[in-house]
């Protein structure tokens, strides 16, 4: 299904989702994919990065999910330390389809392609995920922008070749030179799915919470917002808040 996508040259709309009302929500606007994300961690749990997460959190939200979505596609997110090696990966990407998922999602380029290889021979469709990869923030010491030098920009393209080779059916490009994300986005048979990477992807996706407003603490530079729902709560508990006190 996704190949079509490609074919066809329709951008796909993608958004994240973590409960019933949000996922039944944006699946009832025509969101093409639908991913719970282990961005979960941050805008729902209160963790300080995704690394927290856990295997049993992202079956937990993929349930939910599953229960709402009737059209669009589900993806759930294989959070970190869940697929270090292939038998661990296909047993982890089991547990979120029997949650609800219809696809998994993964970080890492080349080294990972064991893993991909291993979860679509069990029949699991896999999205692959370069460039600036949330679990590995720790180590990287922050949040960075990927592929401005030649060498990082060959990384890249290279870690898109061989997922593809190894069969993802799809691969979120985050966070990366704009020019590299449309080289990439040229030269791969799946679609590409930019966040932060320019406006050449196959589609984009964004976290919920960032475009609706809903998270006001923090919110990526390169994610727009279209609401601002974090007001509008606080506006209207104050509001609840002078009407049980009696103050005007």
């Amino acid at each position: 299904m996704l190949a079509e996508w490609k074919r066809s040259g329709r951008k796909l709309v993608a958004l994240t989702a973590y409960d019933y009302p949000s996922a039944r929500l944006l699946d009832e606007a025509g969101v093409d994919l639908i991913l719970v994300g282990d961005s979960l961690g941050m805008v729902v749990l209160g963790y300080e990065d995704t690394t927290f997460v856990t295997l049993e959190e992202m079956e937990h939200h993929t349930r939910a999910c599953s229960r709402a979505v009737r059209r669009a596609l589900l993806v759930g997110d294989l959070p970190f330390q869940t697929y270090e090696s292939p038998g661990q990966a296909v047993a982890s990407a089991r547990r979120l389809v029997d949650a609800g998922a219809e696809m998994i999602k993964l970080e890492g380029g080349t080294e990972k392609v064991s893993e991909i290889a291993a979860i679509v021979a069990d029949g699991i469709p896999v999205v692959g995920h370069i460039g600036m990869l949330p679990q590995q923030v720790r180590e990287e010491g922050g949040y960075k922008k990927k592929g401005k030098t030649p060498a990082g920009a060959g990384r890249l393209i290279e870690d898109a070749a061989a997922m593809v080779e190894a069969g993802v059916s799809a691969i979120v490009l985050e966070s990366m030179v704009a020019g590299v994300a449309a080289e990439i986005t040229a030269n791969v048979s799946v679609p590409t799915i930019g966040i932060g990477a320019g406006n050449e992807c196959d589609g984009q996706i964004l976290v919920l919470h960032d475009l609706i407003g809903a998270f006001p603490w923090f919110r990526p530079g390169f994610a727009m917002q279209e609401a601002d729902v974090a007001g509008e709560i606080t506006r209207a508990v104050e509001a609840y808040s002078r009407m049980i006190r009696g103050k005007s």
